[in-house]
């Protein structure tokens, strides 16, 4: 072995020792560390409560002041040395040892040398960790994180915090993240997470932060400490935010930097302020929705500027007519699924032939303004012909408590989630997923994301817009996200889709009949869809010797009134069946 040979393997040796080395000092340094900031509070209360038991009885005539300082010096000793004063110490108490054993060596020599090697050894592992430490963050601090993380040190928070009203809070070690700055806050006293928030125009002051750095504030791991992030930067920052097939997620994580997606199957509302980018933070989604030969969209869009872009992959409902057919056809789907759903099976299985359906509401609060009491004809019991008015609010109430089991999933998106029924109240208690962009008020970010959205720092009222949301399921932490952007010409330039539309819903123009035991039925023409409700209605009264009353089908089938009444109405409608004049109903299709 060449003497170059045998040098580069004991620097590979050394490399190894010395990065074992790192791993253990940082691993015992971080426990240590924990530790301390654990039971200092406790020496501190035991200092009190020594000056305290002092003033009680100075003379020390009873036990309370002895007691006290027994307290005060186990809490002392409880409280572990840094890692490098411990370090120090062993190695002076090792040299002292050996010039026990060795008295020939000067005194003068054994405290020199002991010197030198612990300065050595202890700066040689500062220096291998702190590499180690910026090989594995690669983060540099930027002037302005420079001087926040100075006034974060418990050292100068201590000096300036009294004058600034935040006495009884002191800071820990702040830490330098991809997301920014976090820092621990001790809490004594009355304060809590909640006012300290309430102080963050002091907080802001003391720090010397500029007014658009978001500070955020929550409650810390353990009763007692809050944690302050100060969000000067950004995990997403650097990464390639246009959306393309290759990059199908919602956005990225700006605190761990990580891809965010939010599956189907899930009932969302989705909100934001007029210009937050609602639209387009939907467009990855409504994509996911109408991808896949078992998946259908369904948009509802009275604005007719978002459903256009779709109407070649969607089926789009742009009048109050339209929405309120959609959403019949919608429902009558529900149950004919629900009605035929095999025991013991929970939820539906989608198929090329009844996918699964994502109908999108957009801007609700308009919905449920225009598609309301719109007149509709429609033919009575003795064939009259009059005029009703519908709603689709009921509709889309009941899509939204049972859709789940059937694949049905409503989507409902709002500007103003607090105005009238911006999220009805029979729809939102069916949210399992909240997207929440910019809004305008706390009280917004409270109906979109929970009444202890502000409380567990879900602060959607700070949000810097367009394009940053936070995620509401229940899993995630209040990370803002950044979302990424797709672009209108893309989604145009989407493969066409057929849209989805029910086979049995297609209803032929109303004509008025004067007479309708005399006049032949019409050809039946609309095929019937296996496994629904209207084929088990049918084949009951094909079957019956004799016209047959809607009770008795209900109570043969099983199914509810209302699913057996539409289902008659559409059978009526599309020439199956027709109805005699004392109210029973017969077959038209010929033997």
């Amino acid at each position: 072995m060449s003497q170059s040979s045998a040098w580069q393997i004991h620097r590979q040796y050394a490399a190894t020792a010395a990065r074992w080395t790192a791993t253990r000092w940082r691993a015992e340094a971080e426990r240590r560390r924990t530790l301390r900031a654990e039971r200092k509070p406790l020496v501190t209360d035991a200092r009190r409560a020594v000056a305290q038991a002092r003033a009680i009885d100075p003379q020390k005539v009873t036990s309370i002041v002895h007691r006290a300082e027994r307290e005060l010096a186990t809490a002392k000793r409880r409280v572990p040395d840094p890692l490098w004063l411990f370090a120090s110490k062993a190695a002076i108490a090792t040299a002292i040892a050996a010039r026990i054993t060795l008295p020939l060596v000067p005194g003068r020599v054994w405290l020199w040398s002991a010197i030198t090697v612990t300065v050595a050894i202890v700066g040689a592992v500062v220096w291998t960790v702190a590499r180690a430490r910026r090989e594995k963050t690669g983060l540099q601090p930027t002037a302005e994180e420079r001087a926040l993380l100075g006034r974060l040190q418990p050292e100068h928070w201590r000096e300036h915090a009294e004058q600034r009203g935040l006495a009884g809070t002191m800071t820990g070690r702040p830490a330098l993240t991809e997301s920014g700055i976090v820092v621990a806050v001790r809490l004594d006293g009355q304060w809590t997470a909640t006012k300290l928030r309430s102080a963050e125009d002091h907080v802001r002051a003391l720090l010397g932060a500029r007014t658009d750095l978001r500070i955020q504030i929550k409650a810390g791991k353990r009763g007692g400490w809050a944690e302050m992030t100060l969000r000067t930067r950004s995990a997403a920052d650097g990464d390639n935010l246009q959306w393309s097939p290759d990059r199908r997620s919602l956005g990225v994580d700006t605190v761990t930097g990580e891809q965010v997606t939010v599956p189907l199957g899930e009932r969302l509302l989705i909100a934001g302020r007029s210009g937050a980018g609602k639209s387009v933070a939907s467009r990855p989604l409504l994509y996911d929705a109408s991808e896949g030969a078992s998946n259908a969209l369904a948009i509802i869009d009275l604005k007719q500027v978002e459903g256009r872009l779709w109407d070649h992959r969607a089926r789009v409902a742009s009048t109050p007519r339209d929405v309120i057919t959609l959403v019949d056809e919608v429902e009558a789907e529900m149950h004919d699924r629900l009605a035929v759903l095999p025991k013991g099976q929970d939820t539906w299985t989608p198929t090329p032939d009844r996918p699964r359906i994502t109908l999108v509401v957009d801007e609700g609060a308009e919905v449920l303004t225009a598609a309301d009491k719109v007149p509709f004809p429609t033919v009575d019991e003795t064939g009259k012909t009059k005029t009703v008015t519908r709603s689709a609010l009921p509709g889309l109430e009941s899509i939204a408590r049972m859709g789940r089991a059937a694949c049905i999933d409503l989507w409902w998106m709002t500007q103003k989630p607090t105005i009238n029924d911006g999220v009805p109240k029979q729809i939102a208690p069916q949210i399992s997923t909240s997207i929440c962009l910019a809004v305008r008020t706390p009280a917004e970010a409270r109906v979109v994301l929970g009444e202890d959205a502000q409380a567990k720092g879900w602060n959607a009222d700070e949000l810097p817009a367009p394009g940053v949301a936070l995620i509401r399921d229940g899993k995630r932490k209040p990370d803002p996200v950044k979302v990424r952007y797709m672009d209108k010409t893309v989604v145009i330039a989407l493969p066409a889709r057929t849209p989805w539309h029910r086979p049995t819903t297609t209803t032929p123009a109303l004509t008025l009949v004067k007479d309708t035991t005399d006049t032949p039925a019409a050809p039946v023409s609309v095929p019937v869809q296996a496994d629904s409700a209207d084929a088990r209605i049918l084949t009951l009264i094909r079957q019956a010797e004799q016209p047959i009353r809607q009770k008795d089908l209900a109570d043969q089938t099983g199914l509810t009134k209302g699913t057996v009444s539409k289902a008659i109405k559409r059978l009526a409608d599309t020439g199956h069946i027709q109805r005699q004049a004392d109210g029973a109903l017969t077959t038209n299709e010929a033997a």
